[in-house]
């Protein structure tokens, strides 16, 4: 790979034209950049000199390319072995770079997976995100947890696997609610035995696989027969089993029965706004859907946007064996190629015309429709609400960015901050950020201390990486839950950091701290109200909330971690298995600390060497 190095003092054509001497007809990356070095643009080609001679060339591009060629100050190129490393290395830095003028997808999630674990003897199920490296077998993607934990609720009802963690399964001695209200076959306290739950677990298996004919047929032979042994209880679970698995299939929806594993893609443009319907096809099962909403300008083509989503999307996920599209690619066969290097195997795409795969597609482009329509409405509302916010305050323009700030914490135990992020578009749930309080010089319970760490951390992160406000990541409005002391020590924060420049108003709850009655405070201006019907109001509230919420639940799962540590999970080389073990043994952690070597050595797990290290550290301080 060889890099270029940036050459021209022009801009525009003329800046283009220079770059033309130095290349060769070499596929790989080049990349538009404007005057202050910000990536404007990043390209492939399969002929770099012939790619770029296209752009020095005037009068032959829309408004859109035009208006970048013009802004073009100086490129840089990367080199390649073949055209295909070339589009995997544009799209890593698309999604890198964030470049103005490309279409970005706008999405970093991961999705979710039904792990069935087989680290134990009685394997359990759960939900599973992110890398796969826990023992067991994985289905996915779902496209989100509300699909997974449908498909958890049904393996649960059909197949009555256990979804307990492995500690609670040791310390069981009588069986859980779940085994009461029929969702689990009760294996921890041997209500059945080890071989029939790994035929259940199998069955799960089969199930995920798409292969739930043959499991129908089997719990109606097993119903039958138990039947005429006159097990009659027996014979009406298996019903109640048989029901749950119809009811499963009719409630699944699209189920295409020629489509064993896809993604079905569909794309609907409308206003300069994009919307992408992905749906999940996996064992001939829909496992969910997802709507994306890719940043375009509205001068793209259709085949233009469908091949950046396919490209991007696909740049840290691994691709499924079929893309059903609504829409062709320009370099169809190419992205094919891409796609199947990096999955390691064959990846077929297709834009159907005809039969089961059609219905798919129109399904998908009429959800996608449908969610673009809906944004587009959302966006509207929020423009208005923001609109409103920027008069009721008088900023100096409508804010694209607001910062929402607060503290949870009990008597200063567990200290948590909290942003949450809004915009244009709602509430940005990507943007939000959680801040661990680490001073050690904190009174307890000083919120004016927490909140001066928390926006020091930030802005000095913003100052550090963005220094010249360009990437979109600066505020334009700060929301401090609190009143007029709030809001004078976050101004001296700001002052001290050189971004005082950035409004601030304060929410307080005024009068009787009822909702309806809040106090605006803002530095160097009166106290302020809203009337009880504003709609800016009820915005700013849905935000105040939404930060609580977000706070109060951060602060919950820091505070349970907490209560369920023990001094086992800092001694060197206890695991999970070990120290499982070691509490089954002594019963606390208490107990295994005061234990000698020898009851250590005892243990079920623990070596000689084990003993001798879990009694150093107790003993001997680590």
């Amino acid at each position: 790979m060889t890099e270029y190095p940036t050459i021209s003092p022009k801009t525009g054509y003329a800046c283009i034209q220079d770059y033309l001497r130095t290349l060769d007809s070499s596929p790989g990356v080049y990349r538009m950049l404007d005057s202050d070095s910000r990536v404007l643009y990043v390209g492939k080609a399969r002929n770099l000199k012939a790619r770029v001679s296209s752009y020095a060339r005037p009068g032959q591009h829309s408004a859109r390319i035009t208006r970048m060629i013009r802004e073009t100050a100086s490129m840089m190129f990367l080199t390649t072995r073949t055209e295909t490393e070339a589009l995997l290395l544009e799209q890593n830095l698309i999604k890198q770079l964030k470049p103005r003028y490309n279409v970005l997808l706008r999405d970093d999630k991961s999705f979710p997976n039904i792990l069935v674990a087989k680290d134990h003897a009685f394997p359990m199920i759960k939900k599973h995100r992110g890398a796969k490296k826990q023992k067991g077998d994985y289905y996915g993607p779902f496209a989100g947890a509300g699909a997974v934990n449908r498909t958890l609720n049904q393996l649960q009802r059909v197949f009555l696997l256990r979804n307990c963690t492995d500690s609670d399964f040791e310390t069981r001695t009588r069986p859980c609610l779940q085994y009461q209200i029929k969702r689990c076959s009760g294996p921890c306290c041997g209500l059945i035995s080890e071989t029939d739950y790994a035929a259940t677990v199998a069955d799960a298996e089969k199930f995920l696989q798409g292969r739930t004919k043959g499991i129908q047929e089997t719990l109606a032979s097993q119903m039958q027969a138990a039947s005429e042994a006159m097990e009659f209880e027996r014979a009406a679970a298996l019903r109640d089993r048989i029901k749950a698995l119809t009811q499963v299939q009719s409630a699944q929806g699209i189920n295409p029965q020629s489509t064993a594993e896809a993604d079905v893609i569909a794309l609907h443009t409308d206003g300069g706004q994009a919307c992408v319907q992905v749906f999940f096809i996996r064992a001939n099962q829909n496992w969910g859907n997802h709507d994306y909403y890719p940043r375009i300008s509205g001068e793209e083509d259709i085949a233009e946007v469908m091949e950046a989503f396919v490209g991007q999307f696909y740049s840290n996920r691994e691709p499924p064996r079929m893309l059903i599209l609504s829409h062709g690619l320009d370099n169809e066969d190419l992205m094919a190629e891409a796609l199947c290097e990096k999955a390691d195997r064959k990846v077929d795409i297709v834009v159907p015309q005809r039969g089961e795969k059609v219905e798919l597609v129109q399904s998908a482009l009429r959800n996608a429709r449908e969610s673009l329509a809906r944004k587009m409405a959302e966006t509207a509302t929020q423009g208005r609400l923001l609109k409103g916010l920027a008069e009721a305050f008088e900023l100096p323009k409508v804010p694209q960015r607001i910062e929402v700030y607060d503290n949870s914490h009990i008597q200063g135990a567990h200290a948590v901050g909290a942003m949450v992020v809004a915009g244009p578009d709602g509430f940005d749930k990507n943007q939000y950020r959680k801040f661990n309080i680490k001073g050690t010089d904190l009174t307890p319970g000083d919120d004016f201390g927490m909140m001066k760490e928390v926006l020091t951390r930030r802005f000095q992160r913003l100052l550090k990486e963005d220094p010249e406000r360009t990437q979109g990541t600066w505020p334009d409005l700060l929301l401090i839950d609190g009143g007029a002391g709030q809001v004078s020590a976050v101004q001296d924060i700001m002052d001290t950091l050189g971004v005082a420049d950035i409004p601030m108003v304060g929410v307080a709850k005024g009068e009787d701290r009822d909702a309806g009655k809040e106090e605006f405070y803002r530095t160097g201006k009166p106290v302020m109200a809203l009337r009880h019907n504003d709609p800016v109001l009820y915005f700013i509230q849905r935000m105040r909330d939404e930060v609580h919420r977000f706070a109060i639940g951060t602060h919950r799962a820091k505070r349970s971690k907490a209560i369920g540590a023990t001094p086992l999970d800092d001694v060197p080389g206890v695991g999970a298995t070990r120290k499982r073990a070691l509490l089954a043994h002594f019963g606390s952690a208490k107990a295994v600390a005061r234990a000698n070597l020898a009851d250590l050595k005892a243990v079920n797990g623990v070596s000689a060497n084990m003993a001798q290290t879990i009694y150093d550290f107790f003993h001997d301080g680590g």
